[in-house]
């Protein structure tokens, strides 16, 4: 289960119907289940979005996925009153969004979010240090204090030294990273990411997921962010949201997502995922095999059970040594008895949060790996055989959506 914090952004089965009439008739046969292309060929409206309902936690990143169509870019702009929704409710750190007009909607967008857009949006006329202050100006901030802050995003994202420059000076990677410093520069608790970086590059798309990554780290904003590309939600979200014509399809951890798909739609999208970018060595590790030091190399032996090896620690608890069974029945077959004669010093180690493809060339040597935490003492055992297993597991599970949609 996904652990839930505190809920700052709220969808509660939100209705977004297009059209002049969207309370009418195709309100009425959306609720009934009727197919979004239905709806539209009965009545003329387009259904946006159909009962929607999520949670955006507090300093998580919150990627709502999904195809053309499928009205995740609809679901960002009921947040921050783009769209008027037709039903459902729509709260923001408690606040009604539907409810706000004028100018209490107005200060609301300007202090409780900034958003970065597909295309970038800059002023070509104002220089990146202007471009990247615009939000406070509209404040009523002093240029002082404005360019201070601006200058202080840039850095950020490493464009300090730009602020000067003209925005047709830049590449299209630095002015979307302007457009992150221009969200970031007024400190709001929320951040709307709508296709931000999809008109970029792969490099440079890669680049500014890093960026944003880190940044993350540093300030835990509030982050909706809005894909097409199921590799970009997985890697840079904590909970992902699929969507599909419209409505919820899951909702889970990267994980959760990969290893649990809920149907065979999403399935045939986790198809091309690298699994081991997205599965945590917490969730295949096993318990490790702790051989005293005294033991012989016999009863070594007979402590690693079924296990491919185990590990001697310290007084603290952090491994000095490694046994590895295929090294141990050797040595026996030798005459050997002594077990510090078979010991590995040289053993691999990982963390509990690493990613398995952070561990696959240390998996390629055939041995255990030692899973350590922050003070280095061994909390697990990490086989190259778990690592396959796990993978296999999930290719089964998606080909058995796929058997389910052609047969």
């Amino acid at each position: 289960m996904t652990e839930q914090g505190e809920s700052i952004v709220s969808l509660q089965n939100v209705y977004k119907i297009f059209g002049p009439d969207p309370g009418g008739r195709a309100y009425d046969l959306s609720r009934a289940g009727v197919h979004k292309d239905e709806v539209q060929r009965l009545s003329g409206h387009v259904v946006g979005m159909k009962d929607v309902s999520f949670t955006v936690n507090k300093g998580e990143i919150f990627v709502v996925m999904g195809l053309s169509g499928s009205g995740k870019s609809t679901a960002i702009r009921t947040v921050n009153k783009l769209h008027d929704i037709t039903a459902g409710k729509v709260t923001v750190d408690g606040t009604n969004v539907q409810e706000l007009r004028g100018s209490a909607l107005q200060t609301f967008r300007r202090e409780k979010m900034g958003m970065v857009f597909q295309h970038f949006a800059l002023f070509p006329h104002r220089n990146i240090i202007d471009n990247t202050g615009y939000g406070l100006k509209v404040q009523g901030a002093p240029k002082k204090e404005r360019d201070a802050a601006a200058l202080k995003a840039l850095a950020m994202v490493g464009l300090e030294a730009y602020a000067n420059n003209a925005v047709g000076e830049l590449s299209g990677g630095m002015q979307q990273r302007v457009g992150l410093a221009r969200a970031l520069c007024s400190d709001p608790p929320i951040l709307l990411m709508d296709e931000a970086f999809s008109a970029l590059d792969p490099l440079i798309r890669r680049q500014m997921q890093d960026e944003l990554m880190i940044i993350q780290e540093r300030l835990h904003k509030t982050i909706l962010f809005i894909t097409h590309d199921l590799n970009e939600a997985l890697r840079i979200g904590n909970r992902v949201c699929i969507l599909r014509d419209g409505y919820v399809v899951q909702i889970g951890t990267p994980e959760e997502i990969l290893t649990e798909p809920a149907n065979s739609y999403v399935a045939e999208f986790t198809q091309d995922v690298d699994q081991g970018r997205v599965i945590d060595v917490v969730n295949v590790m096993q318990d490790p095999v702790v051989i005293e030091a005294s033991d012989t190399l016999a009863s070594a032996v007979d402590r690693l059970g079924e296990r491919g090896g185990g590990f001697v620690v310290d007084d603290a608890g952090r491994p000095t040594g490694m046994l590895a069974v295929a090294d141990a029945g050797s040595a026996l077959a030798h005459g050997t008895s002594l077990l510090a004669d078979v010991l590995r010093a040289d053993f691999a180690t990982t963390t509990a949060t690493a990613r398995l493809n952070e561990v696959y060339a240390a998996a390629g040597l055939g041995f255990p790996i030692a899973v350590l935490d922050d003070a280095g003492c061994l909390i697990g055992e990490l086989e190259p055989r778990e690592i396959m297993e796990e993978m296999g597991r999930v290719e089964q599970l998606i080909d058995g959506f796929e058997r389910e949609v052609f047969l």
